[in-house]
């Protein structure tokens, strides 16, 4: 369905509505909320029209509570960007809160050759409550979805997470609080903008695709979801641990260590990461803490876990490391391939240092 007009030239946004509180309403009996049509949001929010763009809308049907996404959710999403991709300028994503940094990091591995702004926002509070922080949200991310630079291209040309006045590379985010209207941080990384009275874009720090490189946008059709995160924590059962690395259709693992990348040296322990990845499993280390780096040379317990050919995750994020991995997995690399690519930026999700080091 479509709503607005507009005049010729002017930017077309497609708005993607896949679910979340946004767009709930609150049942007056139960006081549960409920998902609600999506023509309602667009009717509190009258706005959108004085933009003077010509705004679109598509509707999962029905809406998917964000804690129900799955990795097919995640494809059906990158496949209507493609078939609406030489259509719009630009595409607005309304998600839940909950699982949206997972979904915004699948998705700037999914849109290869993204050349347009994919932005996803949310509310904490549904758009029809009085202090809904919603319609600020939605307004701003439509707005940075049509922006261009002086050259007439597109201001921010990569997938994003727009929240509480912070414009945040999807890759890099985290949902760092469930009450509060600043719901994502990126620790890792700067803010792409911030919105004020004016949105102030960071240019130095937004993604772009030099020309020469630049090509046709490419989806991928499949992702691996054999990969599990495994978060240590001290006293961890041997049984645990190797239950979980004797699943027989694993192919990956998300190593959530200590600090730098850390993890108890205890014989079985490492004994039991070495036999999985002699069996082809990839096991990719990332940090427990919100900011900071992975290096595996900086402590004998690091040194250890690289020796025997665990990956480092250097700064992403476990949702980027999980998505990124799930993403290589489905285009049937190799392991020394996979290896590889997960220590080498693809689209801004990770930063070297002269600390990293690629497999070998």
């Amino acid at each position: 369905m479509k709503h607005g007009t507009t005049e010729q030239g002017s930017p077309k946004i497609l708005l993607i509505y896949t679910g979340g509180t946004i767009g709930m309403i609150e049942d007056p009996l139960t006081g549960a909320l409920r998902a609600f049509d999506f023509t309602y949001l667009l009717d509190q929010i009258p706005e959108l029209q004085r933009f003077g763009f010509e705004i679109s809308s598509i509707q999962f049907d029905p809406p998917i509570d964000s804690s129900a996404i799955t990795l097919d959710i995640w494809l059906q999403l990158a496949s209507t960007i493609e078939e609406h991709y030489n259509t719009y300028d630009g595409f607005v994503v309304l998600h839940g809160t909950d699982t949206m940094a997972y979904t915004a990091s699948a998705l700037s591995f999914l849109l290869e050759g993204l050349d347009k702004p994919v932005i996803f926002t949310g509310s904490q509070l549904p758009i029809g409550r009085l202090r809904t922080d919603g319609k600020e949200n939605l307004i701003t991310a439509v707005q940075i979805a049509a922006e261009r630079t002086p050259e007439g291209l597109p201001m921010v040309p990569e997938v994003c997470i727009y929240f509480d006045t912070h414009l945040l590379r999807a890759n890099r985010t985290i949902k760092c609080s469930a009450d509060l209207f600043e719901a994502f941080a990126s620790y890792n990384y700067p803010s792409l903008a911030n919105a004020g009275i004016h949105i102030n874009y960071q240019e130095m720090y937004i993604h772009r695709t030099s020309q020469d490189a630049q090509k046709k946008l490419r989806v991928s059709k499949t992702m691996d979801p054999n990969v599990v995160v495994l978060r240590l924590f001290p006293g961890i059962p041997q049984e645990v641990v190797q239950t979980i690395l004797a699943i027989p259709s694993l192919h990956g693992v998300i190593l959530e260590t200590y600090g730098s990348g850390n993890a108890t040296t205890e014989p079985w322990f490492l004994d039991l990461l070495a036999q999985a990845i002699k069996r082809g499993i990839i096991i990719v280390n990332v940090t427990q803490c919100l900011s900071g780096t992975v290096d595996m040379s900086r402590y004998d317990t690091g040194i250890r876990l690289g020796q025997i050919g665990v990956i480092s995750g250097a700064d992403m994020t476990t949702e980027c490391a999980l998505t990124k991995l799930m993403f290589l997995l489905g285009k049937g690399l190799c392991y020394e391939e996979i290896a590889q690519q997960m220590q080498r930026p693809i689209c801004g999700e990770l930063t070297l240092t002269p600390n990293t080091t690629t497999h070998k």
